[in-house]
């Protein structure tokens, strides 16, 4: 069989459920155009601020669409087989991921475009806000750690590493360049545009000619220094102003997202390769771990992500122009980054089993697998894996921005620290475990701790769906279509999560993932009690008349 046939296939499935599902969950939650959004309510030009669907939709979708969608599907599809990894891509992300983005968009634009933790503290007291976000800063530490590990592997590429290097660093200075043009400069964003695009591709025929490399026989290896030195990006993006970095960043960063989709796709339909890769493999990856529940944690992203309920939150639903425009940008959101991690997962498909091509990370995979797509364009194999890598270089720094941002915000909001000092410190505080994580792990860390970044990040979306599915509860809705999705979730995530405790709890030895892991079941279990309580008390007072 073709790839061409299987991505038409679910191509054309993603579109059948977009106007059937999506139209469905419009109607239950009964999206009315004619109702006030947010956005036009609480005006102010700086974080709510209407705009149109076909605006809000790209910007929504390279925020969402990182490192996730990529490097999942393709572990997934070596350990098990392309078929699985493909059905869950497909019907996780139907059922149970596009439902998600879609239920906590509107659930925050119903109460004032607040984050899930607030709707949450709204419905089940400050007790489960509190920790809803202390989860949400687990997670997103387990975030940091393994998209930085995997950025540090793309400069450590051989043949191509060193030009990556040099090309990433040149775009975070153009970012900031940028930045400073469109404050400063009254130049019209079309030609803003094109300058942009033509420097991008300068970069990406440059990085090769001065590549860039750290030195061996140091008191860290090179994998080690590039980790430090993207973790102090990191620092820096959290506490600089957004204009100054993480605006102009993302604003770069959307060309090269979209440039990767529209080159994947072209490649998915026109490229005539056959399937090669075993449809399936065994029950069991190389090191023992069952299908069930691994598939589903190792794709996480690709399927469904807590981390996009974050962003529904935090950007998204403060910019919504009309209620309606939830089932583009939601459901039609997750959907798109569905069809990267088909892309991904073709990458996989068309070698054989054994291929000396997919004996390389998961992040040389992806970039050769898209260099072969752009070798349709006629683009040069050098430059088309130097863009496959910083292509995917990029994704991991949309992520990184947010979620290192988001960790401080958080941290300020538990803690109370406020002020430069309070940013400070929560930075720190948020960047120390990854950083400890990075330089007590060999080399590949991202290997350890993936399985358990996957497991937090769909147990986040689990218990998001939890605080959504009380407030249905609590207004009177059907709650079924977010209570069975959070149900599957439970299981799988709890199951996976119940896998790193089990042995540390008989060994006790000094292993972190089951530490963290038997956390997150704790936070999870208080949080579920604290719905049952309330939901046992609204049914109460629903009964003696008290409401």
């Amino acid at each position: 069989m073709s790839i061409a046939t299987i991505s038409l296939i679910v191509m054309g499935l993603f579109l059948l459920a977009y106007w059937l599902y999506g139209r469905f969950l419009r109607n239950t939650f009964d999206l009315d155009n004619k109702r006030v959004t947010p956005a036009h309510l609480m005006n102010d030009g700086v974080d709510f601020s209407p705009i149109r669907p076909t605006l809000l939709l790209p910007q929504h979708f390279s925020a969402i669409a990182a490192a996730g969608p990529i490097v999942g599907p393709i572990l997934a599809g070596l350990w098990f087989g392309w078929l699985p990894a493909l059905l869950w891509i497909v019907v996780g992300n139907i059922f149970i991921g596009a439902v998600h983005d879609f239920s906590t968009l509107t659930a925050s634009m119903r109460h004032r475009a607040q984050s899930v933790a607030e709707v949450i503290k709204e419905h089940m007291g400050g007790r489960g806000g509190l920790l809803f976000l202390l989860f949400v800063w687990i997670a997103l530490v387990y975030v940091i750690v393994a998209f930085t590990d995997l950025t540090a592997s793309t400069f450590l590429t051989k043949g191509f590493g060193g030009g990556v290097a040099a090309s990433s660093i040149l775009y975070l200075l153009l970012a900031v360049l940028m930045g400073r043009v469109m404050r400063q400069a009254k130049i019209a964003l079309p030609m803003v545009t094109v300058i942009a695009i033509v420097l991008i591709v300068l970069i990406i025929w440059g990085g090769q000619y001065i590549p860039l490399s750290l030195p061996e026989g140091y008191f860290i290896s090179p994998a080690k220094g590039w980790g430090v030195l993207i973790l102090g990006y990191c620092f820096f993006a959290s506490i600089l102003p957004v204009s100054l970095l993480l605006q102009p960043r993302g604003f770069l960063g959307g060309y090269f997202l979209y440039g990767a989709l529209i080159v994947g796709v072209i490649g998915l339909l026109f490229g005539g390769d056959e399937v090669k890769y075993p449809a399936f493999i065994g029950f069991t990856n190389p090191k023992g771990a069952y299908l069930f529940p691994i598939l589903f944690t190792t794709i996480a992203c690709g399927a469904c992500s807590g981390f996009h309920g974050l962003v529904c939150g935090g950007t998204s639903s403060k910019q919504l122009d009309k209620e309606g425009d939830a089932q583009p940008v939601g459901y039609g959101g997750m959907l798109l980054e569905g069809l990267v991690a088909v892309i991904a997962l073709a990458t996989v498909m068309m070698f054989a089993k054994g291929d000396v091509a997919l004996s390389r990370g998961p992040t040389e995979i992806y970039a050769q697998g898209l260099a072969h797509f752009a070798s349709l364009l006629g683009v040069p194999q050098t430059y088309a894996m130097t863009f496959g890598l910083l292509a995917f270089a990029t994704f991991v720094y949309d992520t990184l921005d947010v979620a290192t941002r988001l960790g401080r915000l958080i941290l300020q909001e538990l803690t109370g620290w406020q002020g430069q000092a309070g940013r400070i410190g929560a930075t720190l505080a948020t960047l120390a475990p990854p950083l400890f994580f990075l330089m007590t792990t060999g080399e590949a860390a991202y290997l350890k701790f993936w399985p358990l970044f996957g497991a937090s990040n769909q147990l986040l979306a689990a218990l998001s769906l939890l605080g959504i599915s009380v407030w249905l509860i609590k207004t009177g809705r059907n709650p079924w279509y977010t209570l069975v999705p959070m149900f599957f979730l439970l299981t799988i995530t709890l199951w996976a999560l119940a896998l790193f405790v089990i042995p540390w709890s008989v060994t006790l030895s000094p292993d972190v993932n089951g530490f963290v892991a038997l956390v997150l079941i704790a936070i999870t279990l208080l949080l579920l009690c604290e719905a049952y309580r309330t939901v046992g008390q609204y049914a109460k007072e629903s009964t003696t008349g008290h409401l």
